[in-house]
């Protein structure tokens, strides 16, 4: 089955077409830089992340863009009460966005485009769609005219009599239609402002998406991704803006990811019930977190409980385990093997790419790759007694999880793995003279030394294991 997701817009889930065989162009909404990333904001990033790495792994060639609003309300308050300029502020927290982007492993965009770079797209369209009579001057503001946009409220699904004016546009007193929304905003005293044939200002919120997907993906692009608490204005109003002055469609495919929750409620820096991303990656590591964030499929809420970003960490350590021992007992090198590696990998391949290819279900990926690791644990004992059959299959089996662990869900199994392993060729010299006393201690039965010595290990992350065939032991980090 191909790739199918569900897409907003027409609200069923449909097979992915792109708009070129072989290509695929994504644009994501991306961070208002005007302080740290929050936890919230991984699950989009890493959603939209992997959905990314399924594409470039299932043959796509793909071209991702990632925004950036750096003029803003919120970036100019605090720079007021910082005392600093709103561009300072805004390198500030971009800087800090793309570190914490790179800690839980998203891969950075081939484009990152800056609001504030694209003013003269954002005034051509605003130019004609006012040349069209869809938008109008008032007060040196430019407005959309909503209702000369037949589609609007296609997105949403909502009904345009039903619909009130938002926080984020001019004031009704100045508009035609309560529901026109601002394009451009008439510069005010000590604010950022830009000549524009309207006078001098800066761009509303929604204009810049709409001028920068056409800039850098041109007309009718495959994929518009999002949180779901973007479909309504900015989405609906993007569409709006895009195809009221170039005609439908602005983008193929819409797909949201739904919220993170602290308990009932939304996390949000207006709410202030936040939790730091950075924070979150010291504690439990960039594996625990993305396999929490891919714990629920990607359209449902997900809730933030110390306990389950544990189980995202012990869900990881499960699969790190198995390759380790893996990697231990069977070399890496491949060589000429008697098993077939298709044999072997096939039933995990296909139930992994057909759980992605279902709305990128990575709750069932995640499962796929947990019954590889159980296949991998009974073909290990085959392999420990010498089994070249066996032992081939171990290989390709720690092969195929780490390329699709790592490759596509973004893991960090392989470089764990040889993190460890690069320890505990340092620690060997120690390990090895505290195993010797510690044989010597069980072979005059001195339990509670032989114990002493196994919990000493532990607690510098070594693992002692008593096999039939003798004693193994390998580094954790």
């Amino acid at each position: 089955m191909p790739l199918h997701l569900y897409d907003t817009l027409t609200r069923e889930k449909r097979p992915f077409e792109p708009r070129e065989a072989g290509k695929a162009s994504m644009y994501v909404c991306g961070p208002t830089v005007q302080a740290e990333a929050h936890v919230g904001h991984g699950r989009a990033a890493v959603v939209f992340d992997v959905l990314r790495r399924y594409l470039v792994w299932s043959g796509s060639e793909v071209l991702a863009v990632t925004n950036v609003t750096d003029v803003d309300d919120k970036i100019i308050i605090r720079a007021g009460r910082e005392g600093t300029t709103p561009s300072i502020i805004a390198t500030r927290y971009l800087r800090a966005w793309n570190d914490a982007m790179a800690r839980i492993g998203v891969l950075p965009p081939d484009v990152q485009p800056l609001a504030t770079g694209h003013i003269l797209e954002m005034q051509e369209l605003i130019q004609l769609l006012i040349d069209e009579d869809k938008a109008y001057v008032a007060d040196g503001n430019v407005l959309f005219r909503v209702r000369r946009f037949e589609g609007y409220g296609k997105l949403s699904g909502r009904d345009i009599d039903e619909m009130v004016s938002q926080d984020d546009v001019v004031g009704a007193e100045g508009k035609d239609d309560p529901l026109d929304f601002a394009m451009w905003k008439a510069a005010k005293p000590d604010e950022p402002s830009w000549p524009s044939p309207w006078g001098p200002g800066r761009p509303g919120w929604h204009i810049e998406c709409s001028a920068m997907a056409a800039k850098h993906l041109g007309h009718g692009f495959d994929i518009h991704g999002g949180g779901l608490d973007l479909v309504f204005p900015h989405h609906e109003n993007e569409v709006a803006q895009h195809e009221a002055a170039h005609g439908a469609p602005f983008a193929r495919h819409w797909v949201h990811n739904g919220m993170v929750r602290m308990g009932e409620e939304k996390m949000s820096k207006s709410l202030g019930n936040i939790v730091s991303l950075v924070e979150a990656e010291e504690r439990w590591g960039r594996d625990a977190l993305r396999l929490w964030y891919l714990s629920a499929h990607h359209r449902s809420p997900l809730t933030f409980e110390d306990a389950y970003l544990d189980e995202g960490g012990a869900a990881f350590e499960r699969l790190a385990t198995w390759l380790r021992t893996a990697r231990l007992v069977v070399p890496d090198e491949p060589g000429d093997t008697p098993a077939s590696h298709d044999a072997v990998t096939g039933p995990h391949r296909e139930a992994f790419a057909a759980a992605m290819d279902d709305d990128l279900n990575a709750p069932k990926a995640v499962a796929a790759l947990h019954e590889l690791v159980s296949d991998g644990y009974e073909r290990l004992k085959g392999a420990e007694g010498g089994d070249a059959e066996a032992a081939a299959a171990v290989r390709a089996l720690a092969d195929t999880l780490t390329e699709l662990g790592d490759e596509v869900l973004g893991l960090d199994l392989a470089g764990t793995v040889a993190r460890d392993r690069a320890r505990g060729e340092r620690l060997a010299p120690l390990v090895t003279s505290l195993l010797d006393d510690r044989a010597s201690a069980r072979a005059e039965k001195d339990f509670a030394t032989s114990d002493r010595i196994r919990d000493e290990l532990a607690a510098i992350g070594i693992v002692v294991e008593d096999r039939p065939g003798g004693v193994r032991w390998y580094a954790t980090s």
